[in-house]
Formats: C-alpha cells, sequence, structure tokens
C-alpha cells in the first residue's frame, strides 16, 4: 500500500515537473518569436526599400558612351546597391506582355525610352534623399526625367516608424506577461510541496537549507524548458529562412545567438526568483494558513 503511495506520489511529482517545462518553454517561444520579429523588423523593412526602383529616362540621342559611364558612375555611388539598364526595346516587351498585346502594331514605332533603374540602400530610400538625389541626376543634359513612387517611399517610411514603435511596445508587455505566466507556474508548483516546507521548518530545518533545493530544481526546469524553446525558435527560423532566402535571417547568427543566451537567462532567473518568492512566503506563513 505505501508504495503504491509513493509511485503515486512520484507520476504526481513528475506530472508536475512536465507541466512547469512546458509552461516555461511555451511562454518563452512566443517571447523568442516576438524578439525575432524585433531583431528582423528593420531588415524586413530594408528588404522592401532596396526592392523600390529609381527609374533615370534617357533621351534618345544619349550616346551610348554617355549611357556606360553613367551605370559605371550610379554603381559606384555611395547610395546604390545595383543598377540595371533597361533599353526601350526591352521594356516594349515587357509593357507589351504586361498588357497582353503589342502596342506597338498600332501606333507603328516605340514611343518608350531607354532606361536605368537604380536600387538604392535601404539608409538612403527617404524622402529628402530621393529628393537630393533626383536633382543632382537631372543636371546630366542626356537625362530626360528621373522617377520614383515618391507617395509609396512616404507611406513606407511613416507606417515602419509606427511599425518599430508599437513592436517594442509589445514586446515590452509580452516581457511582463512572460513574467507573471512563469511566476504562476512555479507558484503553484510550490503550492503543492507546501507542507513538506513546513514540516522542515518545524524539525530545525533553516530558510536557506529548505529553499535550497527548490531553487536548484526550478534552475533545472527553466534550463531546460528555454532549451526546448529554443529548439523550437531556431526550426521556426531555419523554415523561414528556406522559404524567403532572399530575407537571410540566418547570415548573421550573433543577434540570434544573443536572443537564444536571452532566453536562457530570462528562463533560469524568472524560475529561481519566483522559486524563492514562493517558498518564502510558505515558510512566512503559520501552519493554519497553509490551508487557505
Amino acid at each position: 500500500m505505501a508504495r503504491s503511495f509513493e509511485k503515486f506520489q512520484k507520476r504526481r511529482l513528475i506530472s508536475s515537473y512536465i507541466s512547469v517545462v512546458l509552461s516555461i518553454s511555451l511562454v518563452l517561444f512566443l517571447l523568442g518569436l516576438l524578439g525575432l520579429l524585433v531583431l528582423n523588423s528593420k531588415k524586413v523593412a530594408d528588404h522592401f526599400k532596396e526592392n523600390i526602383a529609381l527609374s533615370i529616362f534617357l533621351k534618345d540621342n544619349a550616346k551610348q558612351v554617355e549611357i556606360d559611364q553613367l551605370q559605371q558612375t550610379l554603381s559606384l555611388a555611395p547610395y546604390t546597391k545595383s543598377t540595371n539598364f533597361v533599353s526601350k526595346e526591352q521594356a516594349a516587351e515587357e509593357h507589351s506582355a504586361l498588357i497582353g498585346e503589342n502596342f506597338m502594331d498600332f501606333l507603328g514605332y516605340n514611343p518608350l525610352q531607354n532606361s536605368i533603374d537604380v536600387f538604392l540602400l535601404a539608409d538612403y530610400v527617404a524622402p529628402d534623399q530621393l529628393a537630393a538625389i533626383q536633382e543632382e541626376l537631372i543636371k546630366n543634359g542626356f537625362i530626360d526625367s528621373v522617377s520614383y513612387d515618391k507617395p509609396l517611399i512616404i507611406l513606407l517610411t511613416e507606417n515602419i516608424k509606427k511599425i518599430s514603435f508599437w513592436v517594442l511596445v509589445m514586446s515590452a508587455l509580452f516581457l511582463i506577461i512572460a513574467v507573471l505566466l512563469i511566476n504562476s507556474s512555479i507558484r503553484l508548483s510550490v503550492y503543492a510541496k507546501r507542507f513538506t516546507i513546513k514540516t522542515m521548518q518545524m524539525v530545525g530545518a533553516t530558510k536557506s537549507f529548505i529553499r535550497a533545493p527548490f531553487i536548484i530544481k526550478s534552475i533545472q526546469l527553466g534550463l531546460l524548458g528555454s532549451v526546448l524553446a529554443i529548439i523550437a525558435l531556431f526550426a521556426v527560423l531555419s523554415a523561414v529562412d528556406d522559404y524567403f532566402p532572399d530575407m537571410e535571417f540566418l547570415s548573421n547568427p550573433i543577434p540570434v545567438l544573443g536572443l537564444f543566451i536571452f532566453i536562457i537567462v530570462m528562463g533560469v532567473f524568472i524560475s529561481a526568483l519566483s522559486t524563492f518568492l514562493a517558498t518564502q512566503r510558505f515558510l512566512n506563513l503559520r501552519s493554519d494558513q497553509l490551508y487557505y
């Protein structure tokens, strides 16, 4: 009978530990997802910015040597990521494919112009910077016009600022929620052993002696939960990186490694602190108060 009761208690204890580990890992996983969003929000924004082209339309009398020299100058400019020359014939083919018919058969000539598409580095994709670049380029006599989607740039710049602000607010809020949820799970685990704590205290054990095994066990559970959360996060990050290879989420592993270390530290620290506070509370209670 006693052995059966011991087995029941052991299963109950293991079940409690599993519940705590799963709670910690789930909360830290969600916190890590938000952390990945924070780390990669600038990269995502930069990706969209660097896919917006500044189109330079050339006059028909522009010489090939002038075009080549301009493209080389643009390629070496500090604001340029890449350049692409689009001939009027290539532009006509792309336009015909877009509208589904050859418009030159109707017009009898090709009204389009040779152009150079310039893709800028993200830091230069801003209304004031683009206006300055446009003003500088238009000074060349063989350039007919320089255009870009100004309303889109303004809208993108404003929305990125708003999104960045709210991502930071949500990160702070979710960090608080994560602390509270992990603390709640640990407190429930300690609550189940409140009579053991009080019994040890009544037979003369010091508070630090009673707390030590609880804190060590909670650190182990927090570490295990953190590792499970990191494994899940790495799997998600690898899948996203495979699905969006252009984003290169894993190209710089240092921020990701820093996030993983932060998750481990948070898991261990919150678990240890919550256990300390919970055991301290039950140590300070009278025996008759344990039932409430």
